[in-house]
């Protein structure tokens, strides 16, 4: 199986583009965004190519293959325009027999873990910094993922998405 993970769009129809047609280069069976989907937040800059009803197109036309969580800058009215489900907190996935706890990163993180057992992942989007690290906890270890920002990564990441494929997660740039 293989899956391509990305997040924070942020309303780039450009970067929407590239990541659909990433996705399709990829040959990925399912498309898993992380939230923050049409709305740049009163934190960030507009992104290049700022046009949340271009990137409303552009998603539906794919949402047999998309599974989404909301991210903070997603909301219900936002679910009104969107063809497939994006008001979920988190999904719960299982590759290789470990535990997936995919969210969008402003209620659970490495900060704030959800139950989680030793060897289990936590993907999460949210800070727009690509990351994969091993986090010690009381219980053992987890893995951290993150695939960063289509649109607006921070502190000197690419704009960027995560390809799981044979047991690997490997993080890709879209330009």
């Amino acid at each position: 199986m293989k899956l391509m993970f990305a997040s924070d769009i942020h309303g780039s129809s450009y970067f929407a583009e590239l990541m659909l047609k990433k996705y399709r280069e990829e040959g990925a069976e399912r498309l898993i965004l992380l939230g923050d989907l049409l709305y740049h937040g009163p934190r960030n800059d507009l992104p290049h190519g700022y046009a949340p009803k271009e990137v409303i197109e552009l998603l539906n036309s794919a949402k047999n293959e998309i599974l989404c969580v909301r991210g903070n800058c997603d909301t219900e009215v936002d679910q009104m325009v969107l063809s497939f489900p994006i008001l979920a907190d988190y999904a719960l996935i299982y590759l290789d027999n470990k535990a997936v706890y995919i969210t969008h990163g402003h209620k659970y993180n490495p900060e704030s873990l959800p139950p989680l057992k030793d060897g289990d992942i936590l993907m999460n989007g949210h800070t727009h910094i690509s990351d994969d690290k091993i986090i010690k906890t009381c219980f053992g270890s987890v893995r951290y993922l993150n695939p960063g920002s289509v649109s607006i990564p921070k502190n000197g990441t690419g704009h960027s998405y995560l390809i799981y494929e044979n047991g690997d997660f490997t993080l890709k740039n879209i330009i």
